[in-house]
């Protein structure tokens, strides 16, 4: 059994197709999907998905490049209101990006700054609501850890496509959150990724594949679904020396745990 804690199936260019995407990952033994909301109308996608498929489960939340296009004072409530269904596991996907530029009518500072007042306001809902995240950080990472670092031993979270050496988490994973792997692990050029990823501990790690991004080998550059995260998990366990029945144990668990369950399985 493995599961894929990341993944965009309300993308166009998976939506579409969904009974064959979710097929396909249960050939592959992905017995569970945490789907991840990254807009207003994303998070909606994500429940009515989550409501249709007993093997999805979903994330809400608004995604830092997403910030600029919330025109509702509400929005936070709808994203409250979204946490309270039964198959919401976390709030996410939130956190800081710097990498893309700031949008029209935007100065760099006034986006960053929006992008942590969503930011603090969705980590004070996830702490209310007793749900952990689901972090998103990019040319960020000081910002974005200093932040999260203030609700330590108040909730949890997951730093998902974790591209750094495993110095960099080792913070992170002693403050009680995790790091999640994607398919770029399986990718020539990323050292610093199987270093990580051989270093963590069961329970410090989870995988994921962010579809449709970052198909790891051999579909690399092509479109991702959930069911390739089997390459990750198998090119994952080769580095560590386990066999993929026993990382696909402990990594399972370590997400049901901070999902709080993904129902039976």
């Amino acid at each position: 059994m493995l599961i894929d804690t990341h993944c965009h199936l309300a993308s166009p260019t998976l939506v579409g197709e969904m009974d064959g995407v979710v097929e396909r990952a249960i050939a592959a033994g992905v017995t569970r999907m945490v789907i991840i909301g990254t807009d207003l109308e994303d998070c909606q996608i994500c429940i009515d998905l989550a409501e249709r498929y007993p093997q999805i489960y979903a994330a809400v939340g608004i995604h830092p490049c997403s910030v600029t296009e919330v025109d509702t004072d509400d929005w936070l409530d709808q994203v409250a209101a979204w946490a309270a269904h039964p198959k919401v596991v976390a709030i996410g996907e939130i956190g800081l990006d710097y990498y893309h530029d700031a949008p029209d009518g935007w100065t760099t500072e006034t986006y960053h700054q929006r992008q942590k007042t969503f930011l603090e306001r969705q980590l004070e809902l996830a702490v209310q609501l007793g749900k952990n995240v689901v972090v998103h950080n990019r040319e960020s990472w000081d910002d974005t850890v200093d932040m999260v670092r203030a609700y330590n031993g108040k909730l949890r979270a997951v730093f998902h496509c974790h591209t750094s050496a495993w110095a960099a988490a080792e913070p992170l994973i002693a403050a009680n959150h995790l790091v999640s792997f994607t398919g770029i692990a399986t990718f020539k050029n990323a050292a610093a990724v199987r270093e990580a990823a051989t270093a963590a501990v069961p329970g410090q790690f989870m995988l994921e594949t962010d579809a449709p991004y970052l198909a790891p080998v051999p579909h690399r550059g092509k479109r991702c679904e959930p069911a390739h995260v089997r390459h990750t998990a198998e090119a994952i366990a080769q580095f560590r020396g386990e066999s993929l029945e026993h990382l696909a144990a402990h990594t399972t668990e370590t997400a049901r745990d901070f999902f709080g369950g993904l129902g039976s399985m």
